[in-house]
């Protein structure tokens, strides 16, 4: 089974138009953009923020672009500032939303971390999200494969993984079935398109 890249979003849900590419897709896949009240481009990550938004796609060819171009100004229909660090601004608040929704499906019994109890999981089918630390040990994580019908995260790095377990790193984690389980792939899915280097090793690994 493939891994990373190969997940194409869901296609139900609301729809809207990427400024840089002209697309028209799943919200869930795109990153909203609302002008603050010193002008200055916000991205807004849970997209909740008051006032007019601007979407661009969770790519980073996309939201270069859209810089470069100026198309927030376009987009938001007034003139504004774009801060120099904002696709940098928009992969760290990724990075703290996946993180704090992993934290939620631990502290709820739906996360496990550390290799003994993800094995234990996937042996008992319980597992339906496998997460790997991008910068783990190769050989280590192919001992462990991605569930059946199941997701496969790999881009996240060990010191990422622990600030969700509340430990300094973890290598292998695992996510149960469930609600929590589905928004975390989609917030990482985001991440995964945002990251300027995408650590792919685990990312494009097979399964056995």
């Amino acid at each position: 089974m493939g891994r990373g890249g190969a997940h194409r979003p869901r296609p139900d849900g609301p729809e809207r138009k990427c400024v840089a590419t002209g697309e028209v897709q799943p919200k869930h896949g795109l990153i909203r953009f609302v002008a603050g009240p010193d002008g200055q481009v916000v991205p807004d990550i849970l997209g909740k923020l008051p006032g007019r938004g601007v979407y661009v796609a969770a790519d980073r060819a996309a939201l270069d672009r859209a810089v470069v171009k100026r198309l927030f100004a376009r987009g938001l229909k007034a003139q504004v500032t774009v801060p120099p660090d904002l696709v940098a601004e928009v992969e760290r608040q990724l990075v703290r939303r996946v993180v704090d929704l992993i934290s939620l499906a631990r502290k709820s019994g739906e996360a496990v971390a550390g290799y003994e109890k993800v094995k234990a999981w996937l042996d008992r089918e319980q597992a339906r999200v496998l997460i790997q630390a991008a910068d783990g040990s190769g050989r280590g994580k192919s001992k462990l494969s991605t569930p059946h019908f199941g997701r496969y995260i790999g881009w996240l790095t060990a010191d990422e993984l622990g600030m969700a377990f509340g430990r300094q790193k973890v290598i292998h984690a695992a996510l149960a079935s469930g609600g929590l389980g589905q928004r975390v792939v989609e917030e990482a899915l985001r991440l995964q398109g945002v990251r300027e280097t995408v650590m792919a090793a685990g990312a494009a690994r097979k399964d056995k």
